[in-house]
């Protein structure tokens, strides 16, 4: 998020706050000379076991080494506390509200303000535990990170604009009911033997034929220069986004010049989205070297993390129908709903198939052309489904009924980013969700589609999201005709 849209959402947050009290006691010795009234304090219990947040009426200026029973709620019986301050704001700022800031969306679950959240200073927590002899709360933790202490005591956080609404929010429900649009975890191949496909060029209208023309020297200068690409995002994900990548290679004996996008022919699904049992799926590819990249020694990898079901749509290949993973199937696993831009690698019958196998409520159909009027060859180029934010080129659905279907269908649950054909060009509908190390979700995505989005698409998507994760893979992109979700296959 931009420093201007977060400085006003910090100003919302604390003009909404009430004033400071004036009379009673002073308990803290970094305070000034206004006191705070005993008792006067906003607070909130996420656990039973966690500390219980408390807002005094009056700012603090620090940490105390002691906080006295008297200051806490009369009712209150919590052993541990947790005083909150924003650290970060001025001294004649008002801080943010507790009641805006978060609320409890149930035991061990709770609603954080996206500003808050999302803000890289945040808001800082001074933890307490009651000395059992006297009563009186000590000092145990100076200025601990709001998100870092409830990741430590496991609770569940969703991030939403509003604290208030966030019953509403696809994020808080979701949440409640245990499912998740993203994962922390991927699985990645990186591109040593990566080269122009000629099979799947023909209807992949974003691949263009590098100068070399391929891939025929594993250290030719495509090669060099494409893993070099490849390891500034896989910095970016696992160094600044706290991702997990399980990373595998290819060689040119594997014959899948095309290794690089392994989203296409695996997925993996946990019971909480089948409403049954995990689910491990694999699909049929257009073309012999694409369905080459269904290794068996990387199955047997995945497999072993105890999927409880095997769904395997390979053979569909030798009647010629294709379902070409989360290239061609995009999923709201939260709500039920997945999306299918119909293509010679997205075949109907197959999608609905797929949709009843793994208890999905809607498959939403339609067909996508570019600007150069070619049928687009993948779903997850012109669309992309978060938890609370959709991307989408609604622009090349032609139809009009298709069109109005799936802005409508992804309005109920999401705020819709609308994309232009151009943005499509440059992969800014190629964007995939992920979960960071805070367990907030962020959006990966390429710098040349990170810099074709305008100013205020990404203020749209930050209000949704921790932060925009972008790497520059021109290369990939140009030659390989996908982007940064290709790349990206989510392991559940």
């Amino acid at each position: 998020m931009s420093g201007t849209m977060r400085a006003n959402c910090l100003r919302l947050l604390r003009n909404s706050s009430t004033s400071c009290s004036s009379s009673g006691h002073r308990y803290f010795a970094s305070a000034p000379a206004v006191q705070v009234e005993p008792g006067s304090i906003d607070s909130v219990q996420l656990t039973q076991s966690a500390p219980m947040l408390v807002q005094l009426a009056e700012r603090q200026w620090g940490a105390s080494a002691t906080l006295p029973l008297s200051i806490l709620p009369g009712s209150s019986k919590s052993s541990r506390i947790g005083v909150i301050r924003d650290a970060f704001t001025p001294f004649n700022a008002r801080e943010y509200p507790l009641h805006t800031t978060i609320a409890s969306l149930g035991e061990g679950q709770a609603a954080v303000h996206s500003a808050a959240a999302f803000n890289p200073q945040g808001i800082v927590v001074d933890e307490y535990v009651q000395d059992k002899a006297n009563g009186v709360y000590r000092l145990t933790n100076v200025a601990t990170d709001l998100l870092r202490l409830l990741q430590r005591e496991n609770i569940k956080v969703c991030a939403v604009p509003d604290v208030a609404a966030a019953s509403k929010q696809n994020s808080a429900k979701a949440m409640q009911r245990g499912a998740r649009q993203c994962t922390n975890e991927v699985l990645m191949i990186a591109p040593t033997a990566f080269g122009f496909n000629d099979q799947t060029a023909q209807d992949n209208s974003f691949m263009h034929a590098s100068r070399e023309g391929g891939s025929t020297d594993a250290g030719s200068d495509i090669t060099q220069h494409v893993l070099r690409e490849f390891s500034g995002l896989y910095r970016e994900l696992t160094e600044s986004a706290g991702i997990q990548v399980n990373l595998f290679q290819h060689t040119l004996s594997h014959g899948t010049p095309d290794a690089v996008f392994p989203n296409n022919w695996f997925s993996t699904h946990p019971a909480s989205e089948t409403g049954q049992k995990s689910a491990m799926v694999l699909y049929p590819m257009k073309t012999k070297n694409r369905a080459a990249e269904r290794r068996e020694d990387i199955i047997a990898c995945i497999q072993q993390r105890g999927y409880s079901n095997m769904f395997d749509m390979s053979s569909s290949e030798a009647s010629n129908k294709y379902l070409e993973g989360t290239g061609a199937l995009v999923p709201d696993r939260i709500n039920g709903i997945v999306y299918v831009n119909l293509s010679e690698r997205a075949d109907e019958r197959l999608a609905q198939q797929w949709a009843d196998q793994l208890g999905y409520k809607d498959v939403v159909t339609f067909r996508t052309f570019d600007k150069r009027s070619k049928a687009v060859y993948h779903t997850n180029v012109m669309l992309c489904v978060g938890t609370d934010v959709a991307i989408v080129c609604a622009d090349g659905v032609k139809d009009d009924k298709e069109r109005q279907r799936l802005l409508s269908s992804l309005g109920s649950h999401q705020t819709v980013v609308q994309i232009t054909s151009d943005q499509m060009d440059a992969l800014c509908g190629n964007v995939l969700e992920l979960e960071d190390g805070k367990g907030l979700p962020i959006l990966a995505m390429s710098t040349q589609a990170y810099n074709a989005f305008t100013e205020d698409q990404r203020k749209t998507m930050l209000k949704h999201v921790a932060a925009i994760h972008h790497a520059p893979i021109d290369t990939i992109e140009h030659v390989g005709g996908g982007g940064v979700r290709c790349s990206l296959a989510e392991l559940f």
